[in-house]
């Protein structure tokens, strides 16, 4: 019991550190192409988590391991981030969230075909229930949509469930922080020839805000956001620990609120209350 309330402990702060990740992304791709900030973004993280591994004197992973982190990389470090930023080239934040609500249940699923999980039939009523009022609340208050932009939001959130579930199986035996670490080293050949050729032309026109989006990108939802989410996922349940990524989206527009001084509706505080209602659902049924 203390460690699935750890591990829900420590899966709630990932998502709260994640919930800061879309908003600087739109941020970051006014002055970065997609394909710069993918990569940078990954470089950066990658060159802290080599950091870590050396100073903590890690051993590498063993050759049956290699596969998965593999699929860590290619679900995480670079298939979502990439496909969410020029995803949001074509749609606005707030639209970005209906797909975000269907992310739990994408994880949720991996967790089941990867980790082996086997949640109660209960458990799937409330993480349905969840994500559709996420996606439903962000598909009423969110603009117009674009084919091009659902798609590639379809395929990131495809990839990113396949990736937590993936990086939360590897957690149980080489840890959270190692995993996010060795993925990241293992794709850093790749993103920094793509970051290379792809830097901006006009280095003076790149506004602070835009540099602090590709700051936040980098350290946070690459690297720090990681090391507490998939500790959560191994320890807590990837299925039932999944489900607090509904909260996500909330947590984006209260730090909107509180930091931009953006209005909240009624509306928000009542899809909040019954999202909770689901995650704790979601909890005491997921095993």
């Amino acid at each position: 019991m203390e460690r699935t309330t750890a591990g829900w402990g420590s899966g709630l702060l990932g998502v709260i550190i994640f919930s800061g990740s879309l908003p600087a992304t739109r941020v970051a791709v006014g002055g970065f192409s997609p394909l710069f900030l993918t990569s940078a973004r990954a470089v950066i993280a990658a060159l802290l988590g080599c950091a870590l591994l050396l100073i903590l004197r890690q051993r590498p992973p063993a050759r049956t391991d290699i596969l998965s982190l593999a699929v860590v990389a290619v679900g995480v470090v670079a298939g979502f981030p990439l496909l969410t930023a020029l995803a949001l080239q074509h749609i606005t934040p707030a639209h970005s969230i209906v797909f975000i609500g269907l992310l739990p249940l994408a994880t949720a699923i991996f967790g089941v075909l990867r980790g082996g999980e086997r949640p109660r039939p209960v458990f799937w009523l409330f993480a349905l229930m969840g994500g559709l009022s996420v996606a439903g609340f962000a598909l009423w208050q969110s603009g117009p949509s674009s084919l091009t932009g659902d798609l590639l939001m379809v395929a990131a959130i495809l990839l990113c469930g396949l990736g937590y579930a993936e990086g939360a199986t590897l957690s149980r035996r080489l840890g959270g922080w190692q995993v996010i670490s060795w993925a990241l080293l293992l794709a850093l050949p790749l993103m920094a020839a793509i970051a290379l050729a792809t830097l901006p032309v006009s280095w003076h026109v790149i506004t602070v805000p835009q540099w602090s989006g590709l700051a936040y990108v980098s350290v946070f939802s690459m690297l720090v956001g990681f090391v507490f989410w998939y500790r959560g996922l191994a320890i807590g349940g990837i299925a039932g620990v999944g489900q607090l990524q509904l909260l996500q989206p909330f947590f984006g527009l209260a730090l909107a609120w509180l930091l931009l001084g953006e209005p909240v509706a009624w509306s928000m505080i009542a899809v909040t209350g019954l999202v909770l209602i689901c995650v704790f659902g979601a909890r005491r049924f997921a095993r």
